[in-house]
């Protein structure tokens, strides 16, 4: 039987120039980001679409969110195979289509982790790893895309 996880977090535009959405131009795209008991997070939309690029646009928080479900699955794989991680970090890369409308889509993203062993004679186990982390990934799973991962040397 499934369990069911509930999330919750408040979104609040900041972006009111003075004269709200009178015109494409006249609004901000700021937003911030609240969840009780953790930093407030700047949002806004990505710079080509007039944003703050100070601030994290929905794509990067996608991006990140992929990047950081696989690096915990993988993790959780790597104990049950008994396979000692000292290190991991990723370079995580996304591609989106925008159409004529301004509507689009993710058509994929790519994760590149370079991960670190106690025993580099695991190195192939570690490897194929991957595969079952990107199976357990809750945001993969979520997502219409393929996301890849190609393992890199530490």
């Amino acid at each position: 039987m499934a369990t069911q996880h509930t999330y919750a977090l408040a979104a609040e535009w900041t972006g009111n120039r003075g004269s709200g959405t009178s015109g494409y131009r006249d609004y901000g795209r700021d937003v911030l980001l609240t969840i009780a008991g953790k930093p407030d997070l700047p949002a806004s939309a990505d710079r080509p679409f007039r944003g703050d690029p100070a601030r994290w646009n929905p794509e990067e928080l996608l991006l990140a969110a992929l990047s950081e479900c696989h690096l915990l699955s993988y993790l959780h794989v790597a104990v049950n195979n008994g396979v000692v991680v000292t290190g991991y970090t990723d370079a995580a890369t996304g591609a989106m289509e925008v159409d004529r409308d301004g509507g689009g889509r993710f058509t994929r993203v790519d994760l590149h982790p370079r991960v670190a062993l106690a025993d580099e004679s695991q190195r192939a186990l570690a490897d194929s790893l991957h595969a079952e982390a990107n199976r357990l990934c809750f945001i993969a799973n979520s997502v219409s895309f393929p996301v890849h991962h190609h393992p890199e040397a530490p």
